[in-house]
């Protein structure tokens, strides 16, 4: 019975030389997809790009909604603080329209002759990536699979599957509420009609697509602490007591990795530190499965853990 996983492992073995022309033939299938994905985001960057300036235009709903409450209230006017708050939260979720404002467009410039064509090859580039990831996953997974017990493998696909699912959890909250959010936030600062004074908010395309693809990865990567914990768990290096008994101090490193990988704004800040707070609980809970799994385990083959 003890033999089985070292007879698992020796049918899979191969010799350096086997290995190495496997390595090559899946690099080679991840070269071509990327390639191909790249052809196909960049014959469509102009839509991809104009689709990530929806949370822009939503940006300039929550302003229209902001300096039409302002009319109808003076400085100190708390119900129609309120009410501007709940009619922009309606406006962030879809569930109201804007109101329009005459001849308003959304306007991005760019300062440099080529600067918008490489800002589509950058974006081609992430879009290959994100599109052709199902492909490269496949590949490492059928690469690294062989040299993995049978277990191993069955542990290993649910984290296949969860990590690009938590990725996109935090991407679409990026999407929908943190970048509305910041550009509000900017285009808030704006000085319009005062004295005879303009100051507009004319975003570069590079620097919107820096910012974008920035919050996107934070968001993205930091939203993977589930699986990260959970893997820890599963190699003992961590418990769920021990993450338990150190809640204060993964609070304090939160914020502090907000800080450091969001613009300098508390709203961005914030609204990055709240998921992964609880998302660090949500992990003490998958923590906590797996130990009493284990235990469980271990009972059935009369194992005394101590």
């Amino acid at each position: 019975m003890s033999g089985e996983p070292e007879d698992e492992i020796e049918a899979s073995r191969a010799p350096l030389l086997e290995h190495l022309v496997e390595l090559r033939s899946r690099l080679i299938v991840c070269v071509i997809a990327l390639f191909v994905g790249f052809v196909i985001c960049f014959v469509f960057s102009t839509q991809i790009f104009t689709l990530l300036l929806h949370p822009f235009n939503v940006a300039s709903g929550l302003l229209a909604v902001r300096a039409q409450e302002a009319k109808g209230g003076g400085a100190f006017d708390i119900l129609g603080a309120l009410t501007g708050a709940k009619n922009m939260f309606l406006v962030l979720t879809g569930l109201r329209e804007a109101p329009p404002v005459p001849g308003k467009v959304t306007q991005l410039v760019f300062t440099a002759p080529l600067e918008f064509f490489f800002t589509k090859v950058k974006l081609s580039a992430l879009g290959a990536v994100a599109l052709t990831f199902p492909v490269l996953a496949q590949q490492v997974y059928a690469f690294v699979a062989p040299g993995l017990y049978k277990r191993e493998r069955r542990a290993f696909l649910p984290f296949l599957i969860a990590s690009p699912v938590l990725f996109a959890l935090g991407a679409a909250m990026v999407y929908f509420m943190i970048l509305p959010f910041v550009l509000w936030f900017a285009a808030s600062q704006q000085i319009v009609g005062v004295s005879g004074i303009s100051v507009n908010l004319l975003p570069k395309v590079s620097e919107y697509l820096d910012l974008v693809t920035t919050l996107l990865l934070a968001f993205g990567l930091c939203f993977q602490l589930p699986v990260v914990l959970t893997l820890l768990g599963m190699a003992g290096l961590v418990n769920s007591k021990m993450l338990m008994a150190g809640w204060r101090y993964a609070v304090v490193g939160v914020v502090v990795v907000a800080a450091v990988i969001t613009p300098p704004d508390p709203i961005s800040q914030t609204l990055l530190s709240v998921p992964i707070i609880g998302l660090y609980f949500i992990s003490i809970g998958c923590v906590w499965l797996i130990e009493l799994r284990r235990k469980k385990e271990d009972d059935a083959r009369g194992v005394t853990v101590t």
